[in-house]
């Protein structure tokens, strides 16, 4: 059976939470996105397979290279099931202070 792989769960991970911040605005190689942190190697790997299966980054090879670079679309998704909470939050954080701000001697 295979799993597909879930896009929160890929993001629940702080490391790979900092790939993608990494790759937001350049394409890097494994070797660049690794040399950021402290793991080993193989562990940066695994969650660049991991953010690739779940098709929030796009491996691209460039030569002999292989480029990691962020899939705008796939951050779409999450940013359009967050936006809800978010307006949700926004009006309930406006709502507080209008109170706040009426209550005030």
């Amino acid at each position: 059976m295979n799993l597909r792989r879930d896009v929160f769960q890929a993001i629940a991970d702080p490391t790979r939470r900092a790939i993608l911040l990494l790759v937001a605005t350049q394409s890097m190689t494994a070797g660049a996105i690794a040399s950021n942190f402290d793991t080993a190697r193989p562990t940066v790997s695994k969650h660049l397979q991991i953010l690739s299966e779940c098709e929030l980054l796009k491996p691209e090879q460039n030569g002999r290279e292989i480029l990691y670079h962020l899939n705008p679309i796939k951050m779409k998704e999450i940013a359009d099931f967050i936006e809800p909470f978010r307006k949700m939050w926004d009006d309930r954080f406006n709502k507080l202070e209008s109170i706040m701000k009426n209550h005030k001697h």
